[in-house]
């Protein structure tokens, strides 16, 4: 590990840093690129199927799917890139090339070449969610970690909210291909909006870009229990929202006939996280993530138990549906962001390898299960509530494991930055 010289110093970044609200919204909409260039695309998967010639219904899952592992696997790289050039030297490059992958998304001509696109706009899109939390780390530790997080995730989920909406209306109005437009005009916003945010990595945490460093960070990860288990506990967790996410369309416009209501079943849906991540963020300083993020976990898996019965009864109506769903994707908002602070409490030194590493770990994980789940959608909602039930189990086996058996403790809280 070498020292290597970085800027700005550290007082002209405090001096110039944004304000806390804005810092907050111009995370949270940097991570909202790689929500909209997934929600907005839900209602539009039938088009798009009828548009570029896809025979198998299912096989629409892979336009969302596909970039999801995209971002997986390119989070791995953007950790190391960014403790060597430096947070901004990251995000510039990759709003650029997201800006020039969803124009070519739009421009695809087959379904291969939709899906490969999608793939290298997921791969570039991955720093913008590993970039961000590396800049909240530089800034914050512990439980206060995990609260800013939380309210980066609360405007974050307004986009979820928003975007079938968006996506919807974009469609009816212009063809699917204009989503991808849309995508690349946002692009261009938060380059423009990028230019108020200072260097956060401090000089002192400035890291050579070698394998040999790379490979040395990976390893004290997965050496780490406690952090490789809440890593893949979230990795587990973060499946079950992928399985929905990748057959909400379909739930919706063929097990309920709804297909219209689309765009507001998944809007109240998201609004169950969103009143999750808010509520997370005010009480996560005062309980602690272990506490809540295991309760929320128990939770979870009461309510998954209800949707198995509810899927069984042969009276399951759209409401129920959307109520249990709107309840157990609201608790993967308490579990989400507190599981990834949890999991980087020892690694400030090395926010940017190892926020990286986590976050190819877990988001590979979730998409290769997520998109197994997608796949078993038979005309039910249950192979869904199966799933989820099955998730949560595996995800409190491995906090169990990561814990040695202890849950519910409050080992303690780090102090807070003044930023």
């Amino acid at each position: 590990m070498h020292n290597l010289p970085a800027s700005p110093p550290p007082a002209e970044t405090t001096r110039r840093l944004p304000g806390p609200r804005e810092m907050v919204a111009m995370m949270a909409m940097l991570m909202a690129l790689n929500a909209l260039a997934i929600d907005a695309m839900l209602p539009a998967l039938p088009a798009i199927g009828k548009g570029l010639g896809v025979a198998v219904a299912n096989d629409r899952q892979y336009v969302i799917s596909i970039y999801i592992l995209g971002t997986a696997i390119g989070a791995l790289v953007y950790g190391p890139l960014a403790d060597r050039f430096g947070r901004k030297g990251v995000f510039v490059p990759a709003l650029l090339a997201y800006t020039i992958f969803a124009i070519g998304c739009g421009l695809a001509t087959s379904f291969p070449m939709l899906l490969a696109l999608r793939f290298g706009h997921g791969l570039v899109s991955a720093a913008l969610g590993v970039v961000v939390v590396a800049v909240i780390r530089d800034l914050f530790s512990g439980d206060a970690m995990a609260k800013r997080l939380s309210l980066i995730f609360l405007v974050f989920m307004i986009v979820p909210i928003i975007a079938p909406s968006i996506g919807a209306g974009v469609a009816a109005l212009a063809g699917w291909r204009a989503i991808f437009l849309v995508l690349a005009a946002m692009g261009v916003v938060m380059l423009i909006w990028l230019r108020r945010l200072p260097e956060t990595l401090d000089p002192a945490d400035v890291r050579g870009l070698d394998l040999r460093t790379m490979v040395a960070g990976w390893s004290a990860v997965m050496r780490h229990r406690r952090a490789a288990g809440y890593m893949f506990a979230a990795g587990v967790m973060q499946a079950a929202l992928f399985g929905y996410l990748n057959s909400s369309e379909q739930i919706i416009a063929e097990v309920f006939g709804a297909q219209a209501l689309f765009p507001l079943v998944f809007a109240c849906v998201a609004v169950g996280i969103a009143i999750a991540n808010f509520s997370n963020a005010a009480i996560v300083e005062r309980f602690g993530a272990r506490r809540v993020s295991q309760t929320a976990v128990f939770a979870f898996m009461a309510t998954s138990i209800a949707q198995i019965v509810a899927a069984l009864s042969g009276a399951e109506t759209l409401a129920m549906f959307t109520v249990l769903m709107m309840i157990n994707v609201g608790l993967i908002g308490f579990i989400g962001s507190n599981f990834g602070s949890i999991a980087m409490e020892d690694f400030g030194h090395m926010a940017g390898i190892a926020s990286s590493y986590q976050s190819f770990a877990k988001t590979l994980l979730a998409a290769c299960v997520g998109a197994f789940i997608g796949q078993q959608y038979d005309g039910s909602t249950l192979p869904l509530a199966y799933a989820f039930l099955g998730c949560a189990t595996m995800g409190l086996v491995l906090v169990l494991w990561a814990e040695r058996g202890r849950l519910f403790t409050r080992p303690g809280t780090a102090p807070k930055s003044p930023f």
